[in-house]
């Protein structure tokens, strides 16, 4: 059974300030476009290089999940460092995932040019950074998700099936 982990970063979530939106939503869009069976880990974290990249590097070689999908610390304020946690964390980065997130952003949401995420592998885990705000969260994952399930193949990580309809997965032939 494939491991998928949702990572919310969040200092004010984290302290409990306010609830996580951003994590339920990640769980309801997989609800619907994910097939096969799988297990969902959710986790919140504050802000911080070391929070972040401690949890990530625990999720995948610890837990040693197959996907994980991590939702804020993203843009340019001081505290969002996400990315800077993935840089020390990655083995290898796939930016075409961040790439494509702000190209559709965009034509919604002029202020995705601020947005940083990216993607990447670590070992047999693939890590995708999605934008903090739940409207967003699902325009990102219906654009960078189709390519997601034949990344894991490629990594040899867990097999993730997907409704075409919700959301036709690319692979071969």
């Amino acid at each position: 059974m494939v491991r998928i982990a949702l990572l919310t970063v969040s200092d004010r979530a984290a302290r409990g300030d306010y609830e996580d939106l951003s994590g339920p939503a990640i769980a309801a869009w997989l609800g619907k476009a994910v097939t096969s069976p799988y297990e969902l880990l959710t986790q919140v974290v504050a802000d911080g290089v070391d929070n972040v990249g401690g949890e990530l590097v625990r999720l995948c070689d610890e837990e040693r999940v197959d996907l994980i999908l991590t939702t804020g610390g993203t843009g340019p304020s001081p505290r969002d460092l996400t990315p800077e946690a993935m840089k020390v964390v990655l083995e290898k980065e796939l930016p075409g995932f961040g790439e494509l997130m702000r190209r559709i952003s965009l034509e919604t949401v002029p202020t995705a040019i601020l947005s940083r995420q990216t993607a990447g592998t670590r070992g047999t885990t693939l890590i995708v950074n999605l934008p903090g705000k739940p409207a967003s969260i699902a325009v990102c994952l219906d654009a960078v998700f189709p390519a997601i399930p034949y990344c894991l193949d490629l990594i040899g990580a867990g097999r993730i099936d997907t409704d075409p309809v919700v959301c036709p997965a690319f692979r071969p032939a």
